[in-house]
């Protein structure tokens, strides 16, 4: 049996090795007593800055007696419980495989965790990835930050890994489902360290993350999994609403009946193709603003105060929402403490921004999204195409702001909120490069009144947030689909039988882990539909061959 143990506090001045004798000694054991110990949960607790301390749970034994007596009567302030065995179901393996193998259309994380199930469960799927590899894309996207070139099929959305492979590289989501950890699992496995288990917000950076995602690629293929790389799904081959198979670059023919659609929330062509073809979709809500941006150590010092530079205190970080009196959401999102702001557009003429981070988080800068929610109304109809034409246009905007060549247009906050004319402002980490602006012209009138609303709100949470040293770079776009390809609970489209829709791209899904969550669902939804068409076909063939009922 084990226990589990919390809350747990250790100070700034005291090691995270000390934690194991600090359990000894409040239980009273001897360290020889204390077995399998193992943190299983890791926060920072920096509400009160004269207090600054970390919080653990742990899972460790105990000789049956003491456990019970624990359990029984545990020491005050703290929560004991009984860890209930771990009981992993495995879904349903096919005895035999079928005829075709299923198809992916995305190397995301929705992509790979899909095939992640598919291959254990004898399934090994065929994946088709529009962009290059990792080693050539990460040449095409610094080519693009160095001298404004951008490949229009291998760049920060389009690739090996998805859009996450050029991104703090985010491991927390508020889902709650055991396949996670499994998610998690995998991550160790192929390369990220073991504390991602563990901390409260874990995240493995860019560097990483193309590491992980390479050596996760590699494994799939000794499985038996088969990746095409610059093979662009450009049709489906449908007859009476059931998918035959797809066409890649405009001219191959790929026969398959269960094709998961994993192309995460940019690849407009393929949106378009879709809506011709009559996939059943509708406009999603999504959200817009502008990149902020700040030095590290400032947003240290407002997190953390006299604390600031600790050497056991992370790049600190921050989470701000506001609803302005006209009832419009404004929110920090996607926020990489100690990363870069970086170019991340997809198509020629356009500009758009990202946050992005390495493992270390050391760069000296901070950077957050500040976005406005978007809905129908502001974009104008039930066109499915409407929220994603709408996106474009301000990046098309942004894009003749900042003067061509991918140079985004960026401006002090306290310009911004003065509505003046852009004064020089201090150096960003943006790549390829800013040109000063006034920023209200590359947004919707709604969004530049929400965030001078909201902005003053955040400085007066977080004191100097709207201070000369902050600036904003514009424009962000790219939070979320505007676009949900309409499915069921079988994860089927609904109009398409074979086709099933997954991760960001389908609307239902937002981030690294929910969507590679949702990757495993769809999987799962497959591993059925192939356990049902076999048990029919095997119906069909002993009932018609012997005329005898097989129930018998």
């Amino acid at each position: 049996m084990a226990i589990r143990v919390s809350p747990l506090y250790l100070s700034l001045a005291e090691e995270e090795s000390a934690l194991r004798e600090k359990v000894a000694e409040i239980f009273q054991v001897s360290l020889d007593d204390l077995r399998d110990f193992r943190i299983t949960k890791k926060s920072l607790d920096a509400r009160r800055k004269n207090r600054i301390h970390f919080v653990y749970a742990v899972e460790l034994s105990l000789p049956p007696d003491r456990e019970r007596s624990l359990l029984q009567e545990p020491p005050p302030s703290l929560q004991i419980e009984e860890v209930p065995p771990r009981i992993v179901q495995a879904p349903p393996v096919p005895k035999s495989k079928p005829p075709r193998r299923p198809l992916i259309v995305g190397t995301g994380p929705a992509g790979l965790f899909a095939a992640w199930k598919l291959t254990q469960a004898g399934l090994p799927p065929l994946i088709l990835e529009r962009g290059r590899e990792v080693p050539a894309r990460v040449r095409d996207v610094n080519r693009f930050w160095e001298e404004g070139v951008l490949q229009e099929e291998s760049n920060v959305h389009f690739g090996e890994g998805g859009a996450g492979t050029f991104s703090d590289g985010k491991l927390y989501t508020r889902l709650n489902d055991p396949r996670i950890s499994e998610i998690l699992q995998a991550f160790v496995r192929f390369g990220a360290p073991p504390e991602i288990l563990y901390l409260q917000r874990p995240h493995i950076g860019t560097d990483r993350i193309r590491r992980i995602v390479a050596a996760m690629r590699r494994f799939l293929q000794e499985q038996g999994t088969e990746f095409r790389f610059q093979a662009k799904v450009s049709g489906l081959k449908i007859a009476k609403n059931r998918l035959e198979g797809v066409i890649i670059n405009g001219r191959e023919e790929v026969d398959g009946s269960l094709l998961l659609l994993a192309i995460g929330h940019s690849a407009r062509d393929t949106y378009r193709m879709l809506h011709r073809t009559g996939v059943a979709m509708e406009p999603k809500p999504f959200a817009m603003g502008l990149r902020i941006e700040h030095p590290q150590k400032l947003i240290d010092r407002i997190q953390y105060g006299p604390s600031a530079g600790h050497p056991r205190l992370p790049p600190a970080e921050y989470q701000l929402t506001h609803r302005t009196p006209k009832g419009r959401a404004v929110y920090s999102f996607c926020m990489c403490p100690g990363g870069i702001v970086i170019g991340s557009s997809s198509e020629s003429g356009t500009m758009v921004t990202n946050g992005m981070s390495h493992f270390r988080r050391n760069s000296p800068w901070a950077n957050s999204a500040l976005v406005v929610n978007v809905g129908k109304e502001d974009f104008g109809g039930d066109d499915p195409m409407a929220g994603m034409e709408f996106q474009r246009q301000w990046e098309e905007k942004a894009f003749h702001l900042g003067g061509g060549r991918f140079r985004a247009p960026a401006q002090a906050v306290i310009d911004f909120l003065e509505k003046r004319d852009p004064r020089p402002f201090p150096k960003t980490s943006f790549r390829p490069g800013v040109t000063p602006a006034r920023l209200e012209e590359s947004l919707p009138g709604f969004i530049v009144e929400s965030l001078r609303q909201a902005i003053p709100f955040f400085d007066r949470k977080m004191r100097k947030f709207a201070s000369r040293e902050a600036i904003l770079i514009g424009v962000e776009t790219r939070t979320s689909s505007p676009i949900r390809i309409l499915r069921g609970h079988d994860y089927q489209s609904l109009n398409i039988i074979g086709l099933l829709p997954v991760g960001e791209g389908s609307g239902y899904a937002g981030g690294i882990i929910s969507s590679a969550l949702d990757g495993m669902k769809a999987a799962e939804a497959v591993i059925k539909i192939q356990l049902s068409t076999l048990n029919s076909h095997l119906t069909s063939f002993l009932g018609g061959e012997y005329g005898q009922d097989i129930h018998q």
